[in-house]
Formats: C-alpha cells, sequence, structure tokens
C-alpha cells in the first residue's frame, strides 16, 4: 500500500560551512568551553531524510553558541544520505544502503562487512568514543507526540526526566533488527557513566519539530549547567511540567506483508482496556496486554521484519 503524502514545511539546511569540521572527521564541529565539563554529542542525520535535527543545529553553530562549561559536538551523521534529500520525494533519502540506527552493536562495526552506512560510523565513532552525553536528534514520519527515549538503563530514564521537553520517557530495549546508537556499549552496558537519550521531536519535516528539539537541546544544556536560562540563541525554560514515564513492555514486529491497524492511531495514544484489538497480522491478532497501554511510535504502515508498534506500561 503506498505511503500518504507528507506535508513538507522546512528546508535542507545548507551545512557547507560545517562540512569540513574541526575535530578531524568531516561533519563533526566542537565547541569548547575552556572551563572542566562534561563532553555533550549532539547529534543529527542518523537518518538523512530527518533534517529537523540538523536545522536546529546549523541554527547553534551559525550563531556561535558555546557552552558555559565543557565542551559540545555538533555532528552530522549520515550526510551522503542527507546530500539526496528532496522534498519532492521526502521518504527516500533516509538512507544508501542500510539504516544507520541498526549497527551499533560492537561486532558489526569490527566486523568485516561494508556499507555506505558502516563506513560513516566507523569514520564518526571515535568522537561517539569521548562522549559523555550523547543526545540522538530524531523526528518521526507518523502522527505522535515527541518524547524521549532512554533506552534501558535508570541513568538514562534520570537524565530524560531531567531534561524535561518532551514530558514524555520511555524507557525501551530497541529493536529486534540492530542496535541504535544510543544501545552502543559505552552507553548501555552496566557499571559504565557516560549515558544516552534519543528525542522524537515531532513529524519529519514540520516547523514545530525544530522548535521542539531546540527546547530539548536547551533542557539538557540547562541540565548539565553547560547553558544559562538567558543563554542566547536557546529558547527560554519551559514551565515546569511532570514528566511522564512508561516502560516498553513488548515490541511488536511485523510478520507478514498484510499488517494492518485496526484505526490510524497516534504516538502517544493511551489504549484505555486490555485485550483491545490493535492491529491484524496475518494469521495473528495484536492486542493490549494491560489496561492504559501506550502506543510508543506506531509505524501505519510497517515493512516486513521492521518495528510496527511499541507497547508500554505508564509508570
Amino acid at each position: 500500500m503506498a505511503l500518504p503524502q507528507f506535508e513538507v514545511q522546512l528546508a535542507a539546511p545548507d551545512l557547507t560551512p560545517w562540512l569540513a569540521g574541526n575535530t578531524g572527521v568531516p561533519g563533526f564541529t566542537t565547541r569548547d568551553s575552556g572551563q572542566p565539563g562534561p563532553h555533550v554529542a549532539l547529534v543529527s542525520l542518523v537518518h538523512g531524510n530527518e533534517i529537523a535535527g540538523a536545522i536546529a543545529l546549523d541554527r547553534l553553530l551559525a550563531g556561535g553558541f558555546t557552552p558555559s562549561r565543557g565542551r559540545v559536538t555538533f555532528g552530522f551523521a549520515n550526510l551522503a544520505a542527507f546530500a539526496r534529500f528532496d522534498p519532492a520525494d521526502p521518504i527516500a533519502s533516509r538512507y544508501i544502503d542500510e539504516d544507520m540506527n541498526r549497527i551499533w552493536d560492537k561486532d558489526v562495526l569490527d566486523g568485516p562487512r561494508h556499507s555506505a552506512e558502516l563506513d560513516r560510523a566507523r569514520e564518526f565513532r571515535p568522537m561517539i568514543e569521548t562522549a559523555d552525553v550523547l543526545f540522538d536528534l530524531h523526528s518521526m514520519l507518523w502522527p505522535s507526540d515527541p518524547l524521549i527515549l532512554c533506552g534501558g538503563t535508570e541513568r538514562g530514564r534520570a537524565l530524560g526526566q531531567r531534561v524535561g521537553v518532551p514530558e514524555c520517557v520511555v524507557s525501551d530495549p530497541g529493536h529486534s533488527n540492530g542496535r541504535r546508537l544510543i544501545d552502543y556499549h559505552r552507553f548501555a552496558d552496566d557499571g559504565v557513566a557516560p549515558v544516552s537519550n534519543l528525542v522524537e521531536a515531532g513529524q519529519h519535516w514540520l516547523r514545530d519539530t525544530v522548535e521542539t528539539m531546540l527546547s530539548a537541546i536547551a533542557g539538557l544544556l540547562r541540565s548539565l549547567d553547560m547553558a544559562s536560562d538567558t543563554a542566547p540563541l536557546l529558547p527560554a525554560p519551559a514551565l515546569p511540567r511532570r514528566s511522564v514515564f512508561a516502560e516498553v513492555t513488548s515490541v511488536v514486529t511485523a510478520k507478514t506483508a498484510g499488517f494492518t491497524f485496526m484505526q490510524p492511531y497516534r504516538g502517544g495514544q493511551v489504549i484505555r482496556h486490555r485485550n483491545t484489538l490493535l492491529a491484524i497480522d496475518g494469521p495473528t491478532d495484536i492486542r493490549t496486554p494491560y489496561d492504559n497501554c501506550l502506543l510508543v511510535m506506531p509505524s501505519l504502515r510497517p515493512s516486513r521484519g521492521h518495528t510496527a508498534v511499541r507497547l508500554a506500561r505508564m509508570g
């Protein structure tokens, strides 16, 4: 079934000033305060068509943003895919050969296989290895409330709740078909200090998504005492709101090409009753396992073998 047309309100940013970088890795630029503090990596364009994060980072770089302590690295990950972005066909430039957010397993990165995404990941991996805090900037194809994915660690959850924007923080184990950047062992292993979050700031090509992205970055840097409430270029602090936490209990992967939702669910929607029929996957009914089940990022046209929806229990 063909995908619907999605509104494209954003123009791809001109990243020419940042392509060389200043770190030895193309597309990665570090701004250092000269004061002791953490190294924060803000990474955009893990998917080449998710341009909102790149717009946010370009805006901060062009404005000369520098943290008040520590250092911030601004990264543009999949530049080859981004170079193919076409607003007339905005979905096509997600990646060149494979999803860059499914390859962050040490054995895969150290292995013999090659692809455009693997080779690029290996190129900027040394920058990731030095990050104390990783903030991976993403957006979504289908309608959904913004959220922060904190992986499976307590320190990830604590960071997400301190960031404050978006206020919904979701703990999840990732995907069955490969590790995400936030699942890289540096951030996901037990007994280590580095921490990661992934922000899903809204739909891919909407102006509001850029503003949410900037608010999330501001919340992160303020939570680390790396920017003041009046720091230029950053949005003013959001009004305090109680964070919402949910834990993914099951990841529903489409097993057939005929996976069909019963209605066009929205991410962030709460299904009140247990055993509600959500979807049909060939001979299998997909039902809510408990009352007040949060739907996390339903993909309304999932391909076989890909995540269709994550089901989360409100905490």
